[in-house]
């Protein structure tokens, strides 16, 4: 016997008259957008438009609709919305804060001013790509027989909250912590720049080879990481650093979170457009949909915008803060050098020195090992191996970097290297067995 369906069909015009009410809200933003004479839309009104479409969006995924021949051009309009509604917050966020960050004053005039042409011009496309896709939206409207009402007087929406934090100024043991911090931000900032670096982008005019080289090295789980890392890097610089006494008294930290958050900007951007070009390409949009989204959006610009003003300029603004960064190391890293004996009957094979390696990630300050005149950095486990396996008769490691790895280094080879198990690592290294 078959079993009973637990999901209900809902006919298509009930659910339209779904619609009708619990869109009310994403229509009376989007008519007051479109209606404003503003050149430029603040940033309340992107906060709003990706907010009311993401709760519209979810309804529609709710029952299905992006699968439904009548409601799928809907549904992936809503959606667009979305996603170009919080490229177009960052890019707003940042047009109105790239020279407060001091970043482009890192750059040649002239490069400066392409950077802002560039802020500007990818502002300036979210802008009117949701002008056309909210155009769009309200003309599907009509077409489903949907009776809604464009707002008949401007929507008011809220202020955006004041953001504040009171000032860390208590206690001496405190400072310490924070210098260790900022070694440790310093340090992933150069990790992230080296990331974006390597990342395999470059310039490409050509739209079908631009296309490839996307695909090939920025599709949309590789943007949500590059964003991700530098998303962290923020957060722990405003969580260790921001407001405190050593920030306040050198000015090149705050220097430094202005890169950070220009970078992090560019690549919240890049992750948004990105999403929208590959809905496509993993079959999450059909084909109806994508065929009427074409003559809505173009594809292309969106990849030429993606890449040469929010990636390209997000490498090149983080790579301006380098130097910064690594001026700002040793100023706040308590730098030593420690010499560590093999024990007696151990040989540091790939088990153990992928503990030394995970003790110098986990602090995020570099380490440098060396044996003799041969050095390599002890956060690279490949680095080590050929060390090691190059001095093979080798007792004796003389490391070189922070106090706080080098204490864990110590610990570690005086617990025998983990080699009598994870379990009996002292309490300071629990975070290895993880």
């Amino acid at each position: 016997m078959t079993e009973p369906s637990l999901e209900a069909v809902v006919p298509e015009r009930e659910f339209t008259l779904l619609l009708q009410r619990v869109a009310q809200d994403f229509a009376a933003i989007t008519s007051a957008t479109l209606a404003s004479t503003e050149s430029r839309w603040p940033k309340r009104f992107y906060f709003r438009l990706q907010s009311e479409a993401d709760e519209l969006e979810v309804v529609l995924d709710d029952y299905g609709a992006r699968h439904n021949r009548t409601f799928s051009v809907f549904t992936e309009l809503t959606a667009s919305i979305r996603g170009f509604a919080l490229a177009g917050l960052s890019l707003t966020h940042l047009s109105k804060r790239l020279d407060a960050y001091g970043v482009v004053d890192s750059l040649p005039v002239d490069e400066g001013q392409a950077a802002r042409r560039s802020v500007e011009r990818a502002r300036a496309f979210a802008q009117e790509t949701l002008r056309g896709l909210m155009q769009a939206w309200w003309r599907e409207v009509e077409a489903l027989g949907m009776e809604i009402a464009p707002a008949s007087e401007s929507v008011q929406i809220s202020p955006e909250s004041v953001r504040f934090r009171l000032p860390r100024n208590v206690g001496q043991q405190e400072l310490r912590e924070d210098m260790q911090r900022i070694a440790e931000v310093a340090s992933k900032y150069l990790q992230a720049h080296e990331m974006l670096a390597d990342s395999g982008l470059r310039p490409e005019r050509d739209p079908f080879l631009r296309e490839t080289l996307l695909a090939a090295h920025c599709d949309e789980q590789t943007a949500r990481v590059f964003e991700a890392t530098v998303h962290n890097l923020q957060s722990a610089y405003d969580t260790y650093i921001g407001n405190t006494r050593l920030e306040a008294a050198d000015t090149r930290l705050r220097h430094l979170r202005g890169h950070i958050s220009t970078g992090l900007h560019l690549l919240e951007s890049v992750t948004h457009l990105t999403h929208f070009v590959e809905r496509h390409d993993d079959g999450q949009r059909s084909d109806m949909a994508e065929r009427f989204l074409s003559r809505v959006v173009d594809r292309h610009q969106v990849q030429d915008i993606l890449l040469h003003d929010l990636f390209l300029w997000a490498r090149r603004l983080l790579g301006a803060g380098v130097e910064l960064a690594q001026e700002l190391l040793p100023r706040y890293t308590d730098l030593q050098s420690m010499v560590v004996e093999l024990p007696d009957g151990l040989t540091l094979h790939a088990r153990p020195a992928s503990l030394v390696v995970g003790i110098t990630t986990y602090h995020g300050t570099p380490v440098e090992m060396a044996i003799g005149d041969q050095c390599a950095n002890a956060s690279s486990i490949l680095e080590v191996m050929v060390l090691v396996g190059s001095n093979p008769e080798a007792r004796e490691y003389v490391f070189r970097g922070d106090s706080k790895p080098l204490n864990d280094i110590r610990l570690l080879f005086e617990a025998a290297l983990g080699e009598r198990g994870l379990d009996q690592l002292p309490a300071e290294l629990a975070y290895l067995r993880r």
